[in-house]
């Protein structure tokens, strides 16, 4: 007799295998037989040993033992994807509860319009600190009062920037459609109550705080920020080119230097009022910066500007002639706080603050010899540069002395 040894995984005694083996050992062909020993092993054995006799065995086997495997092999697929299923399915769940949170942010953060956001902050902080005469200065009270300033003031400013644009919906959908209001992401309504709550929250807060330089730099900045905007009669200043320019100035050179200075000075510290050389030095300078912000602020927008009637510098005058006035204008002041720093008689605020000012300098200058007039994106990205530097100013300024 011919005997021939399978040790196959897939032959493995298993419940039910008895049964399975017995339909199996019946469809044998008469030839062939199948044993079982008490290892799980399995013997084929062969009664008849002529070679044609073999290999029809061997085949109907071979067969057998494919179906047995493909049958397996589809279970286990069957089951592996039932596993992999939930995780996916909970992933699922996990981006749908998060989308709507992540787009309502990012609608937020487009409307409060993020660079005058660290404007306001830094510009903040800077004033403050001239009014530090010593390490010990820098106490949780003056910590305090400057949390209480820079978060009113950002309430306001997120109002004045809300306002504006829910009166130049039409407007932004030319020149900033990406703004919640002008893509449709807010409705007007929406808008309104935005507006209203960061209004409110804003004096509730320089109420209860009880500072009078604090409210009364609110209360300036709402009016200026509201008749800038706002379409009424005598109002929306910002059709009138140099009127518009007087309200940024008002707020970013005037207000912010004298009136949160004068917070921490008198109301946090109760010292007298002392104007200090670096605090007339940030009037002069920020007087200078905040002119070229409101200039250069309409050089993208001329567009939209020139469709709906707003006479700004850049449609009166043209792109290129405002331009190269903005630069003019802060190379000057530049040059003006290099000499600043020369007359200094600390070395390290004259070393920092003329060689902090030489590099703004010259990085204006390259960038502004580079650029494309006649690209609205180039534009762009250089105002966006200018509002760096203006970052980058506030960030000199307490080293002035």
């Amino acid at each position: 007799m011919d005997s021939l040894r399978l040790r196959p995984s897939s032959l493995r005694s298993a419940p039910g295998a008895a049964a399975a083996a017995r339909r199996r050992d019946h469809i044998l062909p008469s030839f062939c037989s199948i044993q079982r020993n008490g290892e799980g092993r399995v013997s084929l054995s062969i009664q008849a040993s002529k070679g044609p006799t073999v290999d029809r065995c061997k085949k109907f086997l071979d067969w057998k033992y494919s179906n047995y495997r493909i049958a397996h092999q589809s279970l286990n697929t069957s089951a592996n994807a039932g596993q992999s299923l939930q995780p996916e399915t909970e992933a699922h769940d996990s981006a749908s509860i998060w989308k709507p949170i992540s787009s309502s942010l990012d609608a937020f953060y487009r409307f409060s319009r993020p660079h005058t956001i660290i404007g306001t902050a830094l510009s903040i902080v800077s004033v403050s600190l001239l009014a530090v005469e010593s390490l010990s200065d820098i106490s949780p009270l003056f910590l305090t009062g400057l949390l209480e300033a820079v978060v009113a003031a950002l309430f306001m400013n997120i109002y004045i920037v809300g306002l504006n644009q829910l009166f130049d919906i039409e407007i932004d959908k030319v020149n900033k459609p990406t703004l919640p209001l002008a893509s449709g992401e807010y409705s007007p309504a929406m808008g309104v109550a935005i507006v209203s709550v960061f209004a409110a929250m804003s004096f509730g807060l320089g109420w209860v705080v009880g500072s009078p330089p604090l409210f009364w730099a609110l209360f300036i900045s709402f009016v200026l920020g509201t008749a800038y905007s706002v379409n009424l009669p005598y109002f929306r200043w910002k059709r009138f080119a140099v009127v518009a320019a007087l309200c940024i100035l008002g707020v970013r050179a005037v207000i912010v230097q004298l009136a949160f200075f004068l917070h921490i000075q008198t109301f946090v510290f109760r010292r007298p009022a002392v104007f200090s050389k670096p605090l007339i030095f940030a009037t002069a300078f920020m007087t200078f910066f905040s002119v070229v912000i409101a200039l250069f602020k309409d050089i993208p927008d001329i567009e939209g500007d020139r469709i709906f009637g707003i006479q700004s510098f850049s449609v009166r005058l043209g792109q290129s002639k405002v331009f190269w006035t903005c630069v003019g204008l802060l190379e000057v002041a530049y040059g003006v706080a290099i000499l600043m720093g020369v007359t200094s008689s600390s070395l390290w605020s004259k070393s920092l603050t003329v060689v902090g000012h030489a590099i703004l300098a010259s990085i204006l200058w390259s960038s502004a010899r580079s650029i494309d007039l006649t690209s609205k994106a180039a534009i762009t990205s250089f105002y966006m540069l200018i509002w760096r530097l203006f970052y980058a100013e506030y960030l000199l300024i307490p080293l002035v002395r």
